[in-house]
C-alpha cells in the first residue's frame, strides 16, 4: 500500500471530536475500487498520536454523555437510524464501490441493517432494566445499577462494513459510553459517511471518534491504550487472540466474533425446493464472505446425488458481474490479496482430495478486467480433515460430502475448531431437537438461514470467539454492574 502524502481534499479524513480531521502524520494509505482493481482515494494513516486525540475527545464528552437522559440519548440515536435511511442510494453506492458487492445487496441489506441498528439500540436503552433482591428476614435491599464503562474501542471487519461497524457502536453510545472505533482500511468510505450523518443528527462531540489506519498501527493503539476500558472487535481468530494477549493482562472487557466454518446439514426429509434455494444463497451470498455461510454441506446419502446435480445447476446460473449491475448475483471479492487467498485453497483442492465439480476460475467481466472476480465453487471432498473443511476460506467457495446416519452428521458438523452458526434442514421434530443442543455452535437455524432477530444473542463457541452481541446483551457488554444494598430499620 503506498503511503504517499496528498492534499487533505484528496482522501478521506479522522471523524475526531466532532471534525473531520488529518492524520497526524499526513500520511495516507490507498484505498482500491474492487470492481475495477483500481486506486479511487485515500485514507489516513493513522498513528498513536491520532488514536491518543480521539481517546482525549472522548474522555472529555464522557462525563456529559453518561449523565444524558435516556430520552434524549434515544432521540439521536433514533435521528441517526432516519438520516441512514434517507442517504440508503447514496450510502449503498459507497458501500458497493468500496467493498465488490452487489449494489442491490448493498441497498436490500447492508444499509437498511445499519438503520435498523441504531433504531433497535434506540428503542432498547430505554426498556433496558437491572435487578432487585428483597433480602426477607434482614431488613434490607439489593439492586444492580448498570453505569456505562466509560471509553471504549470499536474495531469492525470490511466484509458488511457499516452494517458491523454500526452493530457495535449503536449500543455502546446507547449505554452512555463514548468510542474510538476504526473500521477496516479495506473499507472505509461508509465510515467516513457515518460521522457525517452523525454531525447532523446532533450527536455531541466526542461521543464518536472515527480513526482510519491499519490493525498493525492504529488497531493496536486502541487495543493497548490504557484509557480504553472495553473492546469489541469481529474479525480473524488470529487477530482475536493477539487482541485478548494485549487486553487480557489490563483487565479490559473483551467481545471477539471471530471466524465460522459453519456446517448446513440437509437430510433427505427436508423442504427440498426451499433447502435448495436457500443454500444457494447461504453459500455464496456476499461472494461468501459472511462469517454466516454455511461452507461446509453435508448431505444425506439417499439424496445426495440429486443434490450434486440440482446444486451444480442453480449454482451455475448465477452471474459474476460488475457490483453496479442489477442482474450481478456475485460481485468482486473485497481485495487482490484476498481473491489470491481464496484462490489458493481452491488450486490445492486436488491434493486434498476434492474434486471440483463447478468453478474455481478467476472471471474476466467485461469493462472491469482488472476487478478481483472469481467463480462460485463447488468441491467435492471425501474427508472432513482436509484444511478445506478446516480452514475458513472466507470466499465463494463451499464443500459438499454425504454422510449415512444421524451420528455421522453431527461429528461431522462439530468436528471442527469453529462453533459460530450451523443450519439444519429436516421436518423430524425429535431431530431437529437433539441437533439444536448437541451441535457445538452459538447459532442453530432450522429450515432456514440468517433469520436475525436484534433481540437475539450473537457469537460462537469455540475458536468463534467470546461473549456475545445483540439486544441487551450488547447493552449488558457496554455497561458495569454494580450492587447496591441498604439495610433499613424495620
Amino acid at each position: 500500500m503506498k503511503k504517499d502524502k496528498i492534499p487533505a481534499c484528496a482522501g478521506i479524513k479522522n471523524y475526531i471530536n466532532g471534525e473531520f480531521v488529518n492524520p497526524i502524520s499526513d500520511n495516507y494509505i490507498d484505498n482500491y475500487n474492487p470492481a475495477i482493481g483500481e486506486v479511487y482515494g485515500q485514507i489516513p494513516d493513522s498513528t498513536k498520536e491520532d488514536v491518543e486525540k480521539a481517546v482525549e475527545a472522548a474522555e472529555k464528552a464522557f462525563p456529559s454523555w453518561s449523565n444524558t437522559t435516556l430520552a434524549i440519548r434515544s432521540k439521536i440515536l433514533s435521528k441517526i437510524a432516519d438520516l441512514i435511511h434517507q442517504n440508503l442510494d447514496k450510502l449503498a453506492a459507497a458501500e458497493s464501490k468500496d467493498n465488490g458487492k452487489p449494489l442491490s445487496l448493498a441497498k436490500a441489506i447492508d444499509i437498511p441493517r445499519a438503520s435498523s441498528n441504531f433504531q433497535f439500540f434506540a428503542n432498547a436503552i430505554t426498556q433496558f432494566s437491572s435487578e432487585a433482591h428483597e433480602s426477607v428476614g434482614l431488613n434490607a435491599v439489593n439492586f444492580t445499577l448498570r453505569q456505562p464503562i466509560g471509553v471504549v474501542g470499536c474495531i469492525s471487519p470490511w466484509n458488511l462494513p457499516l452494517y458491523l461497524f454500526t452493530w457495535k457502536i449503536a449500543p455502546a453510545i446507547a449505554a452512555g459510553n463514548c468510542v474510538v472505533a476504526k473500521p477496516s482500511e479495506v473499507t472505509p468510505m461508509t465510515a467516513y459517511l457515518l460521522g457525517e450523518i452523525c454531525n447532523e443528527a446532533g450527536l455531541p462531540k466526542g461521543v464518536l471518534n472515527i480513526v482510519h489506519g491499519l490493525g498493525t498501527s492504529t488497531g493496536q493503539a486502541i487495543v493497548e491504550h490504557p484509557n480504553i476500558k472495553a473492546i469489541s472487535f469481529t474479525g480473524g481468530t488470529a487477530t482475536g487472540a493477539h487482541i485478548a494477549r494485549i487486553a487480557a493482562p489490563m483487565f479490559k472487557k473483551l467481545s471477539l466474533e471471530l471466524g465460522g466454518k459453519n456446517p448446513n446439514i440437509i437430510f433427505a426429509d427436508c423442504d427440498y425446493d426451499k433447502m435448495l434455494e436457500t443454500t444457494v444463497r447461504s453459500s455464496f451470498a456476499n461472494q461468501g464472505q459472511i462469517c454466516l455461510c454455511g461452507s461446509r454441506i453435508f448431505v444425506e446419502e439417499k439424496i445426495y446425488e440429486q443434490f450434486k446435480i440440482d446444486f451444480v445447476q442453480k449454482v451455475s446460473e448465477l452471474k459474476v458481474g460488475n457490483p453496479s449491475e442489477e442482474s450481478t448475483n456475485i460481485g468482486a471479492l473485497v481485495s487482490k490479496q484476498h481473491l489470491e487467498k481464496v484462490k489458493s485453497y481452491i488450486d490445492i483442492a486436488e491434493n486434498e482430495g476434492g474434486k471440483i465439480l463447478f468453478g474455481g476460475k478467476k472471471v474476466e467481466v467485461a469493462g472491469s478486467e482488472k476487478g478481483y472476480y472469481l467463480q462460485p465453487t463447488i468441491i467435492e471432498v471425501v474427508s472432513n480433515k482436509c484444511r478445506l473443511n478446516q480452514e475458513e476460506i472466507f470466499g465463494p467457495v463451499v464443500t459438499i460430502m454425504s454422510f449415512k446416519t444421524d451420528g455421522e452428521a453431527l461429528q461431522l458438523a462439530n468436528d471442527v475448531k469453529y462453533g459460530l452458526s450451523a443450519t439444519l434442514w429436516t421436518s423430524n421434530l425429535n431431530r431437529t431437537m437433539q441437533f439444536s443442543k448437541q451441535l457445538h455452535s452459538g447459532i442453530v437455524w432450522v429450515n432456514t438461514w440468517l433469520m436475525r432477530d436484534l433481540r437475539t444473542p450473537f457469537g460462537g463457541q469455540k475458536e468463534s470467539g467470546v461473549g456475545r452481541e445483540g439486544g441487551f446483551e450488547a447493552l449488558r457488554f457496554f455497561t458495569e454492574p454494580k450492587n447496591i444494598c441498604i439495610k433499613f430499620l424495620p
